[in-house]
């Protein structure tokens, strides 16, 4: 008979994964979309709720269906590529990016408003990123204990302080919502759409696949059809969650500037914006807001990237990986919050259009039949525009790029690698047809997994 869990631990789980996608990093960009897009802050709202949240659920069921992890499902695409992409996309969410983008969140808003001499600020940055990196450390040793310490304890905290805060900018608004900045007088969909990226969620559902799988195999699951039960009841929390607290995020960046201005960045839009409701009350109330989702979303991360190492390079153990992961954070977390966002956003629009397309290509491969040459060509269109929007992030010869490459549709707006992707995927199933490729379709197995297969979500069958 297969084991089946109770709804209260399902909403346990559930709430584990909300509490890893909702980090202090994550609730920044939704407020200054509100501030910037204004009057026209639902339809950005729109574009940026498909790839900041909609997307994390088809992601988690990708994961299922494409391998367990992220390195099987990229692998239908190639060996080396899915060596590449899924090293990337571990480090960027671990010490590259979120680590740092995180913590440095937090000291922004929980402990930099109570800084009155800004001369040392720089000292205190570093003090404090030592003490909170080591307390993800010691917070990251035991993932068996995820459930009980994220689910359990610190996320129905931090639910209440971000409810109460929310629920205040409703009933006493901090003013209208202002005039749409210049960047959302057009294209305001697709604007929100790629803003959606900086949440990185749908890179955080590949990352965070493995620890969400261990946590379901510990409670005794074994069954592949209740694997996937859990994780589309616990994903549908989770998403239910992160959309109401986006929408909230968003309402209070737009009706916030006639109390506190515009704003460089969200961190400030948060903790500004909660003075003015709470008075300096609410200093402290945000502060513990973004303290408790920056470490809940720090051990998640480092916690995953030390796995996957782990599993990459076995001779060194998790605990070993947990200390050099974490030194790097630390010393990027120093060069300040608007430096990391700078830095960062070329590799965002390098990974989250392939990681958009590796999901599309998983659930529509039983449709085109698997076939290796459509995942090439698809994979190569979408990356060779990601890699220009790249470029044109940096600045680099972006003028250039533009005539060139400008012809193509939606690449003035950043959504060019869809036009490309398409062309790609019609002309590998071209190739494959040509070829008479075998296919490789996805069958979901139904029955228990052996325990040493605990991993193994999918079967792959090639048909000739």
């Amino acid at each position: 008979m297969q084991k089946k869990l109770p709804f209260l631990q399902i909403l346990a789980i559930g709430l584990m994964l909300f509490s890893m996608f909702l980090g202090a990093g994550n609730v920044i960009f939704a407020p200054m979309v509100g501030q910037q897009a204004g009057g026209n802050v639902w339809t950005a709202m729109g574009g940026f709720l498909i790839t900041g949240v909609g997307l994390v659920l088809l992601a988690i069921i990708a994961l299922t269906r494409g391998g367990g992890t992220v390195e099987r499902l990229a692998g239908r695409v190639g060996p080396r590529f899915a060596v590449i992409f899924s090293v990337l996309l571990f480090l960027t969410l671990g010490p590259i990016y979120v680590i740092p983008r995180t913590t440095s969140v937090v000291y922004e808003i929980a402990i930099n408003p109570h800084v009155h001499s800004k001369e040392n600020a720089s000292l205190y940055l570093f003090i404090f990123s030592t003490i909170f990196i080591v307390l993800t450390i010691l917070l990251s040793w035991n993932t068996t204990k995820f459930v009980d310490r994220l689910g359990k304890i610190i996320t129905p905290v931090f639910s209440i302080l971000l409810i109460t805060l929310i629920a205040k900018s409703l009933i006493t608004p901090m003013g209208k919502i202002g005039e749409p900045q210049e960047e959302y007088l057009s294209g305001v969909f697709i604007k929100g759409f790629t803003e959606g990226y900086y949440t990185m969620d749908v890179l955080a559902a590949f990352v965070f696949g493995g620890i969400f799988i261990k946590s379901i195999s510990s409670l005794g699951i074994q069954s592949e059809k209740e694997v996937s039960r859990v994780f589309i009841q616990a994903g549908m929390i989770t998403m239910i969650g992160l959309v109401a607290l986006q929408l909230s995020m968003a309402w209070i960046g737009a009706s916030s500037v006639d109390s506190i201005g515009l704003k460089e960045n969200g961190g400030e839009i948060l903790a500004q914006g909660s003075k003015v409701l709470f008075g300096q009350g609410g200093v402290y109330m945000i502060g513990a807001v973004i303290f408790l989702t920056g470490i809940t979303t720090n051990v998640a991360c480092l916690a995953s990237v030390s796995e996957y190492f782990e599993r990459i390079i076995p001779s060194v153990s998790y605990k070993k990986w947990l200390i050099p992961f974490s030194l790097v954070g630390l010393i990027i977390t120093n060069f300040g919050l608007n430096k990391i966002l700078t830095l960062a956003s070329p590799i965002l629009l390098l990974l989250y259009p392939i990681a958009i397309a590796l999901i599309v290509l998983i659930f529509t491969n039983n449709l085109f039949g698997g076939y290796k040459s459509v995942y090439v060509a698809t994979i190569t269109g979408v990356g060779f525009v990601a890699f220009l929007d790249a470029l044109q992030e940096a600045n680099i010869a972006s003028e250039a790029i533009n005539q060139v490459f400008g012809f193509i549709p939606l690449f003035t707006n950043g959504a060019g690698w869809i036009v490309t992707g398409l062309i790609g995927f019609l002309l590998g199933l071209i190739i494959a047809k040509v070829l008479k490729e075998p296919a490789d379709l996805i069958q979901i197995a139904s029955q228990k997994r052996p325990d040493h297969e605990c991993e193994e979500h999918v079967e792959h069958l090639p048909i000739k």
